[in-house]
């Protein structure tokens, strides 16, 4: 399978800190996002983005560079 870019953002389970991590996953021949379940482990998926998005503020907080 190709691989994609993608912005996954979640929870982590245990403390509901809101995070987000750039990564490199495997597309599956139908278009979706294929993410193993050792990257979801501990964590509650909110959102998969295409490409490598920028965040600029969470929950009321901005994200200092």
């Amino acid at each position: 399978m190709p691989l994609t870019t993608v912005t996954v953002l979640y929870y982590d389970i245990h403390t509901l800190e809101f995070n987000h991590q750039v990564g490199q996953f495997p597309k599956a021949e139908h278009g979706r996002v294929v993410i193993d379940e050792e990257f979801k482990r501990d964590k509650s998926i909110i959102a998969v983005c295409r490409g490598e998005v920028k965040v600029l503020n969470k929950i009321g907080d901005r994200i200092n560079d």
